[in-house]
Formats: structure tokens, sequence, C-alpha cells
């Protein structure tokens, strides 16, 4: 989600990136050593297998600092001793036990290294269990620049919430922060003052009441999570709910929202089934039935966070009562329950395993908004939704990422990777096939991490298409492909330019109102209509450009 939004505030927020001769030519972030701790799989990472955390915090609002531990199960993959650990400063690793002797760490910044007592054999089951503490990363804009948000709602009552994608769930907590390793399930125990309710991810356990007038809730959660789709959401929240009659079975669906909400949350959140019912038609069940469905209010905008879809949009429809098309659609839903909910599939269920794929998560997540209107306002309407956000485009990088080095690619994986894909809906030109295609990725890929290729593959097999070109085009390239032509008579020229090698993709055109599908290639064709041509018009359904040229 986080980059999303930013394409809404372009005029002030990335305004100096409009002049179009400078679009690339950008200098390249310099990477550090810190950036490859990080974003690489060290061989302090790649000897274990995370298989389950318990993480175990006391949240203090009176000096905004989380005080506990997490206990990390693992399985031994090879024979090695030194454990790499991620927490960022200021936070502090203060102990670390296993089988009840104190291990030796060192710290490298924002990583721990932990030498175990022994190397242990190979396919073993061990725990080692981190003790940590520290005033954790104040959030200055999130989701976008997240950490914890230490809020106060209308009433005076503390309103935390955490926010960690990109920056990483070690901002706040101890673990294997890269996206390949996802865990297996979790234990979360937050314990708060007791006028307060955390909520994170997963079922509620059970709340046990202290001698010191504080709670402790514990979460369960039983299917892999990501790292920064982990959250706590503490707040004066009020509980109702309800089931969803899904495709597996009853869904369970529970909504906090701060007291004084309450009978606003209950009208407005009816948009959740419609959610539900749109998403399980084109991408297949919600993957994490076991686990329910909550949707929380927070203290900023929203994120995707497993089974526990954190809402701040102020119970009005679009983006902050925004249309972010333009086109009068994007004010028919609540964008951020829309938007974050389709992460579950695309993001929660289907991970990526390198943050420079990010557009895994987030151009299926934006399509899923048109799918959405699509769904309930028919195909004209979807089409319209997605041509309408094309004016957000920036074609400022490509928008894969550089790779081991946590580096996002270009905010256009929203916008942009939303209209390629509504692209190569009209290539495959068949409904039923594009949805079958959606909700093949979500059971061949579920609850997994994976890389741009696989996904890639996947579509390529499933189409019988040689589509390299066509995403080495939209992902790996600034450039939109530009349809040149001309036409005299009855005779139409046409070829495409501003294209990678080997791109060759059909386009449809309507010439004189009469729809032709043209094969262009980088060489210059010829098409013969049958009446003189008065007027051609590129299919808007294509995301490309056209230029008119005269003397060809």
């Amino acid at each position: 989600m986080r980059k999303y939004f930013i394409g809404f505030f372009t005029t002030f927020l990335v305004g100096f990136a409009s002049n179009a001769q400078g679009l690339l030519n950008k200098s390249e972030k310099v990477f550090t050593h810190q950036d490859t701790l990080r974003g690489s799989v060290t061989k302090e990472r790649a000897w274990w297998d995370v298989k389950h955390y318990n993480l175990d915090i006391k949240v203090n609002a009176s000096d905004s600092t989380i005080v506990g531990s997490n206990t990390i199960q693992y399985k031994v993959l090879d024979n090695y001793n030194i454990m790499q650990i991620d927490l960022q400063n200021p936070m502090q690793i203060t102990r670390v036990l296993q089988d009840g002797k104190e291990l030796k760490y060192k710290r490298d910044g924002n990583v721990f290294f932990i030498t175990m007592v022994s190397k242990a054999k190979v396919g073993e089951i061990k725990e080692v269990k981190i003790f940590y503490q520290g005033k954790p990363k104040i959030a200055v804009n999130p989701p976008w620049d997240g950490g914890i948000t230490w809020k106060k709602d209308k009433n005076k009552n503390d309103f935390i919430a955490s926010s960690c994608q990109g920056l990483g769930a070690s901002v706040w907590w101890p673990n294997k922060d890269h996206m390949y390793d996802e865990v297996e399930g979790m234990t979360i125990q937050v314990n708060v003052p007791k006028n307060l309710i955390d909520v994170s991810n997963g079922r509620l356990k059970n709340v046990k009441e202290l001698k010191d007038g504080t709670k402790t809730y514990t979460w369960v959660v039983k299917n892999p999570i990501n790292n920064y789709g982990v959250n706590i959401n503490i707040g004066d929240y009020v509980m109702f709910s309800e089931q969803y009659k899904g495709e597996k079975g009853n869904l369970d669906c529970t909504y906090y929202v701060l007291k004084d909400n309450l009978e606003k949350a209950k009208k407005h959140f009816k948009d959740v089934p419609r959610m539900l019912k749109a998403f399980e038609h084109w991408f297949g069940p919600y993957p994490f039935y076991e686990d329910s469905f909550k949707l929380v209010e927070t203290p900023y905008l929203g994120m995707e966070h497993q089974s526990c879809v954190t809402y701040g949009n102020g119970y009005q429809n679009g983006y902050l009562g925004h249309d972010l098309s333009g086109t009068g659609w994007g004010l028919k839903f609540d964008f951020i329950i829309i938007h974050e909910s389709g992460h579950e599939w695309f993001a929660n269920n289907i991970t990526y395993k390198d943050i420079a794929d990010m557009w895994i998560h987030e151009s299926f997540t934006c399509y899923s908004e048109s799918l959405f209107v699509e769904y309930y306002y028919g195909k004209d309407a979807g089409a319209e939704y997605v041509q309408g956000i094309r004016k957000n485009i920036e074609n400022d990088k490509p928008i894969i990422g550089h790779y081991d080095v946590n580096n996002e690619g270009s905010g256009d994986m929203y916008y942009k990777g939303a209209n390629m894909l509504h692209t190569l809906r009209q290539l495959i030109n068949n409904d039923e096939k594009w949805r079958s295609i959606l909700r093949g990725l979500n059971s061949t890929f579920y609850h997994q991490t994976v890389t741009t290729k696989q996904i890639e593959d996947y579509i390529i097999q499933q189409t019988g298409f040689d589509l390299n070109a066509f995403f080495n085009q939209y992902l790996r390239d600034t450039r939109i492909p530009t349809l040149e032509y001309s036409y005299d008579g009855k005779a139409l020229k046409y070829r495409w330019t501003n294209i990678v090698s080997g791109f060759e993709m059909p386009v449809n055109v309507f010439i004189n109102g009469v729809s032709v599908n043209l094969k262009p290639k980088s060489d210059w064709l010829n098409f013969e209509n049958s009446t003189k041509i008065e007027k051609v018009e590129v299919d808007k359904n294509f995301y490309v450009f056209n230029n008119v040229v005269t003397n060809k």
C-alpha cells in the first residue's frame, strides 16, 4: 500500500519529477553495507528456516517504549552457528537465551549477530529467546514513513498503531527481517493498560488481567505471515461482527472501532461483504479463513496487515473523499477498505521474496479496484476507472527495483502496473480465461513467497503467449510503446516506436469506428481498408501512446 497514495499528492510531494527532460537522468541511489545486510539472504540468514515467533511485549504510552521478548523457533538447514537478527536503532537487544544458556552477540548497525553455543544438526528444531527494549522510531507520515504512531483519540485515550512496510518490522520487534522466509505461524502477546484493547493478527485466544492493573491480549496466527503484516493496534475500541458466507464456508468478520464511531462504522463497513463477494469471484477464496478477517480503526490512513486490515479513511468513500481516477467511479466505494483488503490476496497470500518485486503486491491490488468497480457497475465502468488513474503515472524509473538491497522500484507499480495488467487482459481477450489466471495465481502460489520470474512464467504458460518483451517493456523500462501511423485514402501505415527489443504486441484500433486488430512491429507495415480512412483511434484499453505522422 505504502507508495500508492503518493501519486495523489504528486503536485507537492514529487512535483519536481514533472520535468520530463529530467525523468530518466536522476542519479542512482548509492547502496550501503546496511542496505545489503537488510536486503540480501546473508549466510547468517540462510542456514535457518523460521517456523514460529512468540512475540511477548509491553507497550508503554507514557514514555513511548516497548519492552519484551521474541522466542524464535527455527529449523536448521545448514551447519553454521552465527544467526542474523534484525532490530533497528534505537531499539536494543538486552539478552539472548538458548537452552538456558546466555548467548553472545554483537551489533552492526541495525543487525545483531548472535553466536550459538554450538552448531546444531541439520533438520533439528531449535529455539532462541531474544529480550529487547527501547523507543521505536516514531512514524513521521504513516504508512509511507512508518514506525509506531502514538496519538490520542478525541476523548484523550491513547491511540497507538504500527506500520512498517519497506522500513521493516525490525523497527519495533526483533526478527529475520527479510521477506523470503515467512514464519509459518505466530503468537502475539501485547500488554496494555486495562482501559484499552490491543488488536493484532489472527484470532484472540485470551485476555488476562494482571495485578498491576494492565491486561495482556494473546492473538494466535495459524497461517504463514510476512513480517510487515504483523501489527499492534491499541485503543479504546468497541467490537461488532458478522459472518460472511464465502467460498470456503462461514468467514468471521470482526470490526474494531473507536467508541464514538460505532454507529457510523456499522453502516460504512458494509463495503466489507461487498469486497469479499467481488474478490472471491475474481481471485478465489479469501486466503485466511482460519485467522478470520478484521478491519481495525487506526490513527493513520490504513494498511494491509494480514487478517487485521487497518482503516483511517474517515468513514467516507474515495480516498479521503477524493476519486483517484477522476471518473466518478472512485466515489462508489471506500478506497481503503477495497484496496487494503485486496492485498489479502496479492501481498499476504502471494508475497514478494524481494521488495524489488513489490509490483506483485501493488499492480494486482491497484487493478483490483477496477475489478471491484466492474463487478458491481459493469465492464465499461471498470475500464473507465483504470484508464482514469493513468493521469497519475510518472514514468520516472522502472517498476522493478534493485535486488538484494531492500530497494523498491517506481511508484508506477500502482497505476502503470494496473494498466499493464489491463492491457494484458486485452491480449488474452477472454474474460473467463483472465479470471482463471487471477484465481490460478492465488491457488498455485497459495501462502508462498515468489519472484517476478515465477509470476511471469505462470502467466506465459497459461496464455501460451511469448510475453517476455511485454514484461520487459512495462516492468523494466520507462518508455511507453507508441503506435506511429499515417493514412492516405484507403492505406494505413503503422509501426511501434519507443519499444524494447522484440516488442511486437498486437493492438486494437478503430478505423472509421470499426475495430481492427493490428500486429505492429518496429518496421513499417501496411493495412488496406475497404473504404477511405477518415479517422483512426487506438483502443483506450491498451496502455500505449500514439503519434500521427505525415509524409510517410
